[in-house]
């Protein structure tokens, strides 16, 4: 596409050498940070520890009920799914130096799992780290529940890992491990004194007595580890069938009994440790570095004291709840918050699937694109891009629990305030992606195991296909930061790291404005420049997926000469900052170019977009008699000229904007800034994505925008008008108390944050567990609250604005 078909192969192999160098330098950059070595790097599991290392140590736990044979199997816990039978699990503290605590609401096995994991940095290689698991019945279940757990260790790579030693008198058992990166450890398993283990009811328990933990090794391929619950069922399987044939069904032994794994330790890459308790139980799992410092159960006790005190502290300086969430429910919630956030951090390592075909078509020209492009992707073989990895947040444990480029800006805006090392290793990492042309990938599948978790028609990623470019978010943050005395120490560091990324901010600007350019000329469009229109690539009649909006309403049918507005919008974020980051690097020779850009842009947008009959910004499309026209569905597409921070406050149609928000019979609600206006006639329609719903990362932008225009009163030299401030002030102190408070509610009467809103109810809906960008109330919660700073600043009552 765009100047690549000439040469697919000699691009693709430059790019795959290219991609090769950035991970090795990539490996070598992140040794060396014992306290970010190692974490909960599996979101996807609901307690799983490895290194930031590829093809390195792999951890995972599994747990069931096993009172009952009908039902143990079905409810053996791994991979976090949704919908699962909990009433709410996830880290109630946590930071990634440290560790913190999860806790797992498990009415299904009727029993609550308190996780605590904590890092104790020091030595050579990472330093050590330990969990303590906890296990307390739920008021429903027996006294006599029995609860299994496995814990796994798996080394996909290269290196040493058995069992050695064990203790059988007190159950401690040792896996002992080396790897180049890792060196010397062991891995030691110990429990309370105090818990009760199972008795004998069974003849079988001569053969295999259970009051003492379960040992089992195998040798399995590297690439398969990751399917540990298919490992444990295997395993468990063979050990039934056994019992079947020596005791017949009608004599089979206790559902506990049976469903164990077979007891062979020795040579081999996987190993498992089954432990059986009844009732309440304790059980530690201790990773020892030999170059790190040692762990002990005495130890672990201080350090989970001493973790929840730190974590609390820096809390409280850093995101305190400002008024109205004063109350100590809100410092839970927030802190819950932002620790799934913090905690659904993952290190990712794998290959990937691309469509590197550049065809023609994907440069959708003619009329009727939508179909081409289909054939062509029908058509293309599709090529896996060799192994990169990545270190990012994601957006949802059981759902999405891999990298999404325009999620992770928005993840990255609270982490920001409270780890600044964190956010640019995380920003790096994703810049490290990037191909020769400046593309990265949306959505970042790497390896079988996340990909297992994506249907085949979403798995494969195109090269021409764009999406929000919200680290650009996080560049404007590193700016701010640079001038705050607060980060003064950190003020080199920062220019340092925002200078290795120029280059690549740059790549990924003009890749922008050359594969999704719109077209002005063709269709004799009036505008103040002949350049600068955007189109989104990948449109078909219902979707425009690369936006991120993807079924909100676009002019129908799709025309090659479509112009869209957020896309306009975004480009003009980029040079924007751009134009900041320019100057404050005093790169010279780009300062011009880039302020004529974004000056065109601001042009542009009012030229192409703003619609004087509808009173807001739309789209553009051709209409039958090859005219410009615009497509209006008022919504979030409507505000993002505001929502990118590209109005001024004298611009003229700010008002109208601001009318727009406040409108009940539009986009106003009590709960939320909905995505669509409610007397749109798709309101609602089809897959009702974006046709309704309330997203907390657009009432974000929207809140940050009132903010800055409000403040800008008093650091402007042209502030904006008093009315205008007033009413600005007014959405802003309601809409920031309403959307709190719709997400706490739901967070206290389900146990989870959502992906979205139901505008009519406030109810929580779509993904469960989402704590990516909802996290971001705690940010709305600690800024400022303004319902005393103007004179009338009284709720916002229907139909008042």
């Amino acid at each position: 596409m765009l100047g690549h078909a000439s040469g697919p192969v000699i691009v693709q192999k430059l790019h795959l050498f290219i991609l090769t160098l950035l991970s090795l330098y990539s490996l070598t950059a992140h040794a060396s940070n014992d306290t970010l070595l190692w974490g909960p790097y599996r979101p996807n599991l609901y307690f799983g520890i490895r290194p930031r290392v590829p093809n390195s140590l792999l951890t995972g736990l599994l747990w069931a009920n096993t009172d009952n044979y009908g039902t143990a199997q079905v409810n053996f816990r791994h991979t976090c799914e949704q919908h699962e039978g909990m009433a709410g699990y996830g880290w109630e503290e946590y930071d990634v130096r440290n560790g913190g605590r999860q806790v797992i609401h498990d009415t299904g096995n009727m029993i609550d799992l308190t996780i605590d994991f904590v890092k104790v940095p020091g030595g050579q290689h990472g330093g050590s780290w330990a969990a303590r698991i906890k296990g307390n019945p739920r008021e429903d279940a027996p006294a006599t529940l029995v609860t299994t757990l496995i814990f796994y260790a798996g080394m996909e790579g290269l290196g040493e890992l058995v069992f050695k030693d064990t203790d059988e008198e007190d159950g401690v058992v040792t896996l002992h491990g080396e790897t180049s990166e890792l060196g010397q450890f062991d891995i030691s398993f110990a429990d309370s004194s105090e818990n009760l283990l199972p008795y004998k009811t069974h003849p079988s328990w001569d053969a295999k007595p259970l009051d003492r933990p379960i040992l089992s090794s195998l040798q399995i391929p590297p690439d398969a580890i990751w399917q540990a619950k298919n490992i444990v069922f295997a395993s468990m399987k063979s050990e039934i069938d056994g019992l079947v044939q020596q005791y017949g069904q009608e004599n089979m032994p206790p559902p506990w009994q049976a469903f164990s794994i077979q007891q062979n330790p020795g040579p081999g890459n996987f190993h498992m440790v089954q432990k059986i308790f009844v009732g309440a139980f304790e059980t530690d799992i201790q990773f020892i570095s030999a170059s790190g410092p040692s762990v002990s159960s005495e130890s672990l006790t201080k350090a989970i004291s001493g973790s929840s005190n730190d974590f609390k502290e820096k809390f409280t300086e850093v995101f305190k709840p400002l008024a109205p969430f004063t109350k100590a429910a809100y410092t839970d919630f927030s802190a819950s918050m932002f620790s799934n956030l913090f905690g659904g951090i993952g290190y990712f390592y794998g290959d990937s699937l691309v469509d590197r075909s550049y065809a023609p078509e994907y440069d959708e020209d003619n009329e009727g694109f939508w179909e081409e492009t289909a054939a062509a992707r029908a058509r293309a073989e599709i090529v896996k891009d060799p192994p990169a990895e990545l270190f990012t947040s994601v957006p949802s444990r059981p759902f999405f629990p891999r990298g999404f480029l325009w999620d992770e800006g928005f993840h990255l805006i609270p982490v920001a305030d409270w780890d600044l090392d964190v956010t640019i290793d995380i920003v790096k990492s994703w810049f490290n992606l990037m191909d020769q042309d400046g593309w990265i990938a949306r959505e970042q599948i790497l390896g079988p195991e996340a990909r297992s978790k994506v249907p085949p028609e979403f798995q494969v990623q195109y090269p021409h296909y764009a999406n929000p470019p919200t680290l650009f978010l996080i560049i404007d943050i590193l700016m701010d930061k640079m001038s705050s005395p607060a980060y003064a120490e950190s003020k080199d560091r920062i220019e340092t790291e925002l200078r290795n990324l120029y280059p690549l901010l740059k790549r990924q600007y003009y890749w922008f404005r050359r594969t999704q350019f719109g077209d002005i000329k063709s269709y004799d469009r009036e505008a103040f420049s002949t350049k600068e229109a955007y189109r989104w690539r990948g449109r078909t009649p219902q979707h425009i997926l690369p936006s991120g909006l993807d079924d909100y309403p676009r002019p129908q049918p799709p025309h090659p000469g479509e112009l869209h507005l957020d896309l306009i919008s975004w480009v003009g974020m980029m040079s924007r900052i751009l134009v900041r980051l320019s100057t404050l690097l005093s790169e010279a020779d780009d300062i011009p170019d880039f302020t004529s850009q974004h000056k065109a842009i601001l042009r542009n947008i009012d030229d192409l977009h703003w619609s004087s009959e509808h009173k807001c910004y739309c789209d553009a499309t051709i209409d039958d008699y090859e005219d410009s026209v615009h497509v209006c569905h008022k919504g979030y597409i409507s505000i993002f000229p505001f929502m990118t921070g590209l109005m001024p406050p004298t611009h003229p149609h700010l008002p109208h904007v601001l009318d727009l928000i406040s409108s009940p019979s539009d986009l106003w609600s009590p709960y939320g800034i909905r995505s669509l206006s409610k007397s749109d006639p798709f309101y609602g329609t089809d897959e009702n994505y974006w046709r309704s719903p309330i997203w907390v990362n657009m009432n974000y932008l929207i809140l940050k925008s009132l903010l800055d225009l409000i403040q800008s009163s008093t650091n402007n030299s042209s502030p904006p008008p008093a009315k205008v401030k007033s009413q600005a002030v007014k959405i802003y102190t309601e809409l920031r108390k309403n959307l709190v408070e719709t997400v706490f509610n739901e967070w206290e009467r389900t146990g989870f944050a959502w992906e979205q809103y139901n505008p009519e109810t406030g109810a929580g809906q779509r993904t469960q567990h989402f704590t990516g960008w909802t996290s971001l109330v705690v940010v709305i919660m600690r800024m400022p609250d303004l319902s005393r700073s103007s004179g009338d600043t009284g709720g916002i009552q229907h139909g008042e604005l």
